[in-house]
C-alpha cells in the first residue's frame, strides 16, 4: 500500500528525533488517535525511513506479562535497523519490564535510537505497574540516554489519563495526536482524476480512514464505493465501524443505543428529546439513562459533539447532539440500520435506501466540514472577519435555520457573516437562495451588517448579490499545506 498525506505528523516526528540527535538526552511521547487511524501505518513508515536503529514492539490483547515480553524480543528481530546489541541484549526475553527496559537503555546508549510500544495500554493491562516502572527506568537511565521512546494507544481515555498529573509519567511525555485523513489527505490518496466534491463525499463516507479511503480509491465515485461495499455484510465499511465500536463501546451499553439514536436521526443531528425517543423506553428513566449517556460520549470519550446554536449562552436548551467522526455519522445512518437486511441477502434494500436518502444527508453531514474549512479559511477572506468561531444557528421551532455562522469573539456575540449551503452539483447557489439569507440575517441578533457568504459546489449564478462564493474547490484548498 502506498503511503500518503502525514506530512504534519511526520515533521513532528523527525523534529522529536533531531532534538534527540542534537541533545544527547530521550524523548518521551506519547502518540494516541481511535482504531483504524492509521497510527501504525504512520509509526512504521516513520522508522524505516529515520535511518536511525529501532525496535517497534506491539503488545498483545489479553496476554500475561511473560507473553508481552517474549513478542518484545521477537519484534526486536523484525527490524530493519536493529537496536545496537540487539541481538545480545534482546534475543532472549527479560523476566521483568525493569530487566526490558534496562536492556532497551543499554541498547540506545551509544547513538541515537527510537524505540515504538504500540497497543500501550494492552501492555498495562497485563501488568498495572507498567506505567511505574517504565517511570522510574526513564527517571534512571531511559532519560540520559538518545531515545525516542514513542507510547502509542488506541484507547483515547486511557492514553489522556496516563499523561494526567496523578500518574507517574506526568510531566514527562509530551503528546501527539493521530487523526484520520483530512480531505486533502484523501484526495491525494484517491487520485487526481477526482474532483472536490467526490473529494468530499469520500469524506463523509470513509470519514478519512486510510483503509477505507483506499477501498474507495477503487471505485470510479463515493456512491458507487458504498454501494459496493453494502453488497457484503463483511467488507470493511460494515465491519470496521462494529470492530471499532464493540471494543469501546458493547452493543448492550447505554452509550451505544444513544450513539444510535443520534446517528439514525434523517439529517444526522439529535435534540436531546429525539435521543429520549430514539431509545425506546418510557418514562424519566430515558432520560436519565440518555443524560448519563451522553456525559460520557461528550466530555469522556469525546465521541460526540454538543452544539448551541452561535450568539447563545451554553446554558440555553437550544442544543443538538452530532456524532464528530463523519464514517461513524454515515455507518449509523445508513450501514447499522440494514444489517439486518445485508444479513438476509437484500443488499437492494440498502442500495435503495442509500439512493434515496442520500442527497439530503449529505447536505446536512457536510456543514461541520463547511464550518472547518472556514475557520481555516477565515485569514485569507477579509469578509469572514478572521473569525474565531464558525458554526450554525437556529430557534425553537427551527425556523430559520442558518447553515454558517461566523463570529469574531469566542462567544458568537460579534457576528462577522452567515451563509447558507447548498450542497448542489449541477444547481448554482440562485438569487432566490440569497433572498432567503439576506431575508434570515435579520432573525439573529447582531447580525444585521453581517456579510453574506454562498457555499455551493456549483457556485453561482451571475448577479446572485453575496459577499463570497465558494465551491467545493475552494474548501477543499483549506486544508491544502501552506508555507
Amino acid at each position: 500500500m502506498s503511503f500518503y498525506g502525514r506530512a504534519q505528523d511526520l515533521a513532528s516526528l523527525h523534529k522529536a528525533a533531531a532534538e534527540v540527535e542534537r541533545s544527547g538526552r530521550g524523548q518521551l511521547l506519547a502518540v494516541r488517535g481511535r482504531r483504524q487511524v492509521g497510527k501504525s501505518r504512520l509509526l512504521t513508515h516513520f522508522v524505516e525511513k529515520s535511518g536511525l536503529p529501532y525496535l517497534y514492539f506491539t503488545a498483545v490483547k489479553n496476554a500475561a506479562t511473560g507473553q508481552q515480553l517474549e513478542a518484545l524480543a521477537a519484534d526486536s528481530r523484525t527490524a530493519t535497523s536493529p537496536l545496537d546489541d540487539a541481538e545480545a541484549l534482546l534475543a532472549e526475553p527479560a523476566r521483568s519490564w525493569t530487566e526490558a527496559l534496562s536492556r532497551i537503555a543499554l541498547a540506545c546508549r551509544s547513538r541515537p535510537s527510537v524505540v515504538v510500544l504500540d497497543e500501550f495500554p494492552w501492555a498495562v493491562e497485563a501488568d498495572a505497574t507498567l506505567e511505574g516502572t517504565l517511570q522510574n527506568a526513564w527517571d534512571r537511565q531511559l532519560e540520559s540516554v538518545p531515545v525516542l521512546f514513542v507510547l502509542v494507544g488506541s484507547d483515547v481515555a486511557m492514553m489522556e489519563r496516563m499523561t494526567e498529573h496523578d500518574r507517574p509519567l506526568f510531566g514527562r511525555t509530551r503528546t501527539m495526536i493521530v487523526n484520520p485523513f483530512d480531505p486533502a489527505e484523501c484526495a491525494e490518496a484517491l487520485g487526481e482524476d477526482r474532483n472536490a466534491l467526490d473529494v468530499f463525499d469520500n469524506y463523509l463516507i470513509t470519514g478519512g480512514y486510510p483503509r477505507l479511503v483506499a477501498r474507495a480509491g477503487q471505485a470510479t465515485d463515493a456512491l458507487r464505493f458504498a454501494e459496493e461495499q453494502l453488497e457484503d455484510e463483511a467488507s470493511e465499511l460494515v465491519v470496521m465501524a462494529q470492530l471499532s465500536l464493540d471494543a469501546e463501546f458493547p452493543p448492550e451499553a447505554q452509550p451505544r443505543r444513544v450513539l444510535s439514536a443520534i446517528g439514525g436521526v434523517e439529517v444526522g443531528v439529535a435534540a436531546f428529546s429525539q435521543v429520549v425517543g430514539g431509545l425506546g423506553d418510557e418514562g424519566g428513566a430515558a432520560e436519565t439513562a440518555a443524560s448519563r449517556s451522553l456525559k460520557i460520549l461528550v466530555e469522556a470519550k469525546r465521541v460526540v459533539s454538543l452544539e448551541h446554536p452561535v450568539g447563545t449562552k451554553p446554558s440555553t436548551k437550544l442544543r443538538r447532539y452530532r456524532i464528530n467522526d463523519p464514517y461513524l455519522r454515515f455507518w449509523f445512518r445508513f450501514v447499522e440500520t440494514q444489517l439486518a437486511n445485508l444479513a438476509r441477502g437484500r443488499p437492494d434494500i440498502a442500495r435503495t435506501i442509500l439512493r434515496r436518502d442520500w442527497s439530503a444527508w449529505r447536505g446536512k453531514a457536510v456543514e461541520p466540514v463547511v464550518h472547518e474549512a472556514l475557520f481555516r479559511l477565515a485569514p485569507d477572506f477579509p469578509v469572514l472577519g478572521d473569525a474565531v468561531r464558525v458554526g450554525s444557528w437556529w430557534n425553537r421551532v427551527n425556523n430559520p435555520e442558518i447553515d454558517i455562522v461566523a463570529a469574531r469573539d469566542a462567544d458568537g456575540r460579534d457576528i462577522a457573516a452567515i451563509g447558507s449551503v447548498k450542497w448542489r452539483e449541477r444547481a448554482p447557489f440562485t438569487r432566490s437562495d440569497a433572498a432567503v439569507l439576506r431575508e434570515n440575517r435579520a432573525a439573529i441578533p447582531g447580525a444585521e451588517t453581517a456579510a453574506l457568504v454562498a457555499v455551493c459546489p456549483a457556485g453561482a449564478k451571475p448577479g446572485v448579490e453575496v459577499d463570497l462564493v465558494l465551491t467545493a474547490a475552494d474548501l477543499l484548498g483549506a486544508w491544502e499545506p501552506r508555507a
